[in-house]
């Protein structure tokens, strides 16, 4: 899960490292060739070894639950991103955590003691410090990141729930086949335009390899340890995307906003231990 968290906050960067070079370009052309990449990842080894059957495992409704959970948060990640940066938008995202533990015994039956319950609002406060609710701006980014924790929550969800019979490939292959049609229904209704910049289409391939890779390292985490357990760890991906918007893009968060991270990650990492 470490891996996974240096791999998404590499991700988060490379999106909005796009946004310098094209600033026109829709989120919505950038998740798609995130997706594309994985599915690409996914799909040539499989053709070569005559494997493409065991892709679709059995089939079960959580399957096709985690793709279509993980695919709308996906893109909505990738619009809080470019609207906010890799920074906050990765804390308000990282509340999927926060969620699991929330739903967690409403999905998979599981208990939660006083002290994980207060550790859950506590956390939450660190959410409302991260919203401006005077910049509309900045305030859709910071709606679509947190909705995009909640989806992000519940696909994490029907991964357990689709236990160790299907392999990590599986899983993600069904996140690729709901997030393209998801994509075509965007490009129709707002339409697409490919790349300009010579350097995005860079940017892009790296987006790709780095979002493969770290989904491939997280949903084999959430496979073989709680979920609680693994989310909390996956606080290091914000951190990280923090120090990126910091170091490579001059983001300095306002001091309101960064005791809003700390609550976060602090009640987040506590919580499976409260439970």
């Amino acid at each position: 899960m470490v891996l996974a968290c240096l791999l998404f906050s590499l991700m988060n960067a490379s999106v909005y490292a796009v946004r310098w070079f094209d600033a026109a370009l829709a989120a919505g052309v950038i998740s798609f060739f995130r997706i594309l990449a994985n599915l690409l990842i996914l799909l040539l080894p499989a053709l070569l070894r005559g494997r493409t059957k065991a892709l679709f495992g059995d089939g079960r409704p959580s399957l096709w639950l985690r793709g279509l959970f993980g695919a709308s948060a996906l893109m909505l990640s990738f619009a809080a991103i470019v609207r906010i940066g890799p920074g906050e938008s990765a804390f308000l995202t990282a509340s999927s955590g926060i969620f699991v533990a929330l739903l967690g015994p409403l999905v998979l039956g599981q208990r939660n003691s006083l002290r994980a319950w207060l550790a859950i609002i506590g956390a939450f406060s660190g959410v409302s410090l991260l919203f401006d609710i005077d910049d509309s701006h900045n305030l859709l980014g910071q709606s679509m990141a947190l909705l995009s924790g909640l989806l992000s929550a519940l696909a994490y969800l029907m991964v357990a729930r689709a236990g160790r019979s299907n392999p990590p490939q599986t899983v993600i292959f069904y996140f690729c086949l709901v997030a393209l049609p998801l994509h075509a229904l965007y490009f129709a209704v707002f339409g697409a335009e490919l790349p300009q910049a010579y350097p995005v289409w860079g940017l892009l391939l790296l987006v790709g390899i780095f979002g493969s890779g770290a989904q491939h390292f997280m949903t084999r985490a959430y496979q073989r340890a709680p979920a609680a357990l693994v989310s909390s760890i996956g606080y290091l991906a914000p951190v990280l995307s923090l120090v990126w918007a910091v170091v490579l893009f001059g983001q300095i968060p306002a001091q309101s906003a960064l005791l809003g991270a700390a609550l976060i990650a602090v009640f987040g990492v506590l919580l499976p231990f409260l439970r």
